[in-house]
């Protein structure tokens, strides 16, 4: 498969590429695998590596919670679906942790290179620790990159999904450090008559501008 062009960044708002790969579990369209839910994507350097196999166990740790959220994880490295088999094994042979969820083989760099997985100034033959919150409209929710010195948080992949599906449901915002259970953010008013009706309507606010509310 001819390499791409490596592209801008990917947006948040944008409806993210589609591609056909080799995975784990089978080859794969993306689009028709993760139609009707939510999907982390995510990047990881390198097969065999222990900030990368920490992670990978880590994430098999909170696949179940995913699973009740309707999110479908997905993990990619720029190695082949043989080296990707016989590290899973050796994960659960050595540390006893299966792997549920399947990895992308991305030899060509055709994905990385759409996703925007590959920075130069890291490296330029391996991904960096890159995750991509997709919503089932197939459109970037949110993004994050780390370097391939540092390991992500579990905790914080759930909390973000918590936080956009709430957002979703209900029509709020979220507010910094916000986890479920926690007052939400009620959307700035509009106009001046909205304004002046604002802090009649019984939230808790701080000014017209800053109100929040239990759900």
């Amino acid at each position: 498969m001819e390499v791409q062009e490596e592209r801008r960044m990917l947006l948040i708002g944008e409806e993210v590429p589609d591609f056909e790969a080799v995975t784990t579990d089978g080859s794969i369209k993306f689009s028709e695998w993760a139609k009707g839910s939510w999907v982390i994507l995510f990047s990881h350097p390198a097969d065999f590596t222990p900030v990368c196999t920490t992670e990978f166990m880590a994430f098999a740790d909170i696949y179940p919670d995913l699973q009740k959220r309707n999110v479908k994880l997905i993990g990619l490295s720029i190695d082949s679906v043989y080296s990707h088999i016989a590290w899973l094994r050796a994960i659960k042979e050595k540390l006893g942790k299966e792997i549920p969820f399947p990895i992308i083989e991305d030899l060509s760099m055709n994905v990385a290179h759409k996703y925007g997985m590959i920075h130069p100034a890291q490296s330029g033959t391996a991904a960096v620790r890159a995750v991509f919150f997709i919503d089932p409209e197939f459109k970037l929710r949110g993004l994050v990159y780390y370097p391939l010195s540092n390991g992500r948080n579990m905790d914080e992949m759930l909390r973000i999904i918590d936080a956009f599906q709430t957002s979703d449901e209900h029509g709020v915002a979220t507010p910094a450090n916000w986890k479920p259970g926690d007052d939400v953010i009620v959307p700035p008013p509009k106009t001046k008559k909205e304004a002046e009706k604002r802090l009649k309507e019984g939230f808790d606010c701080a000014d017209w501008f800053f109100c929040k509310k239990k759900l």
